[in-house]
């Protein structure tokens, strides 16, 4: 009995110290910026934008200079479509840390949604003049979807050729060339880098739709109608997927008038 009753005993001690252990850690991480930058990236991947963004207020509570926490939460008032809070936050976090080009090409990308293109062509350009950057692409890409906006195709398909040359894998790059190239009236190179896009995520909608569009207006109406089923069951846009009937209903009837 008294080996039972000591066994009880310890257990409770047991219970107790690891009680006070978590306490003693819950306490801690709320004094921790880190942590709490942490938590709030979890919850901005997983798209809960108003979680993450208590979460980077909180740490930012903590520690003003958090040139990090300011970053992601302009990251995520821009997802909530808050282009000003967003705007602000970037930078506040480049006042903190120039050298962090990551928030310059993120604010040119805001800058570029609010229509302020001057702007975000000039933060852009500045990104690029990091040679440092891990992600020279992006700003690269950026800057050439900010020159077909503005009709200048041959600054467009120079920046986009740029950005697919630091990372032969950019998907949305080789699209965007495409759809420049397209514009240019080569439907033959734009068919190509829109083949490419497509090689490197079959199943994205988007360019499988513009690689259709291509193949149409190029007259190859079997790869077209190809291409169109392949996406057709899973398009959602009442607009694309119109055009795809519309489309699919030329190539039968063009097919039936050659029968």
């Amino acid at each position: 009995m008294r080996v039972k009753t000591a066994l009880v005993a310890g257990l409770c001690l047991c219970f107790a110290f690891c009680a006070s252990a978590q306490e003693k850690q819950r306490r801690a991480q709320e004094k921790d910026p880190k942590y709490q930058y942490n938590v709030g990236l979890f919850y901005l991947n997983q798209n809960n934008l108003d979680e993450a963004i208590k979460y980077f207020v909180k740490t930012l509570s903590l520690d003003t200079r958090y040139y990090l926490a300011w970053n992601a939460m302009g990251l995520a008032h821009s997802l909530k479509g808050n282009f000003t809070e967003s705007v602000k936050s970037f930078e506040k976090c480049l006042e903190i840390n120039p050298q962090f080009t990551e928030a310059r090409n993120n604010l040119g990308t805001i800058y570029q949604e609010m229509n302020l293109l001057d702007k975000a062509e000039a933060e852009f350009q500045k990104a690029l003049m990091d040679t440092s950057y891990a992600n020279r692409e992006l700003p690269y890409y950026n800057l050439a979807r900010l020159y077909v906006l503005q009709d200048r195709l041959d600054e467009a398909l120079q920046s986009v050729q740029m950005a697919v040359q630091i990372q032969p894998r950019l998907a949305m790059a080789h699209n965007l060339r495409g759809t420049i190239l397209e514009k240019r009236n080569d439907l033959e190179g734009a068919i190509v880098a829109y083949e490419l896009a497509v090689r490197i995520v079959p199943d994205d909608i988007l360019f499988n739709y513009n690689l259709g569009v291509a193949y149409f207006k190029n007259e190859e109406y079997a790869k077209a109608k190809e291409t169109f089923l392949k996406i057709s069951s899973r398009v959602t846009d009442a607009e694309m997927k119109d055009t795809i009937s519309r489309y699919l209903k030329i190539i039968g009837e063009r097919g039936a008038s050659k029968g």
